[in-house]
């Protein structure tokens, strides 16, 4: 029952802050954003549980983009092309995949990611009191504390 209530307060706080996001960037978004937000941070937040704090940031942070890519390509197949919602269209950006992303957005989720990395680190010690947080920034160490 933790681990639902944590991931319900995580993925509202991912959502709340990438609806935010797209409020700033285009001056509009959908609730669909909401939900993919919230995914987004919890599927993030979940490297730090596949892999060793020792992994730098930078990698993270690519694993991070990669990961709102696939999770953004397949919310806009199902809210876009299936749904015909029309929540965003890529197709008038250069080398846009079927208009549901596009190498411009990949290079923007690569910063936003590693901010979501940091941000889900602190707030899991400082709201669910788990492992403070620790940082490699450019290699791989055994042991960072």
């Amino acid at each position: 029952m933790q681990k639902w209530y944590k991931n319900k307060i995580l993925g509202g706080i991912g959502g709340l802050l990438y609806f935010i996001l797209e409020l700033a960037w285009r001056g509009h978004s959908h609730w669909t954003m909401f939900i993919l937000g919230g995914i987004c941070f919890l599927a993030i937040g979940a490297v730090n549980e596949l892999i060793p704090w020792c992994m730098p940031l930078w990698q993270q942070a690519l694993i991070g983009a990669a990961i709102v890519t696939v999770l953004e390509f397949l919310t806009g197949c199902i809210v876009n092309l299936w749904m015909s919602w029309g929540v965003w269209d890529y197709s008038g950006l250069p080398g846009n995949v079927l208009g549901q992303i596009c190498p411009q957005y990949i290079a923007l989720w690569v910063p936003v990611s590693l901010a979501a990395i940091v941000l889900d680190d602190w707030l899991r010690f400082w709201m669910f009191l788990e492992e403070r947080p620790h940082y490699c920034l450019w290699r791989h160490k055994e042991n960072v504390y």
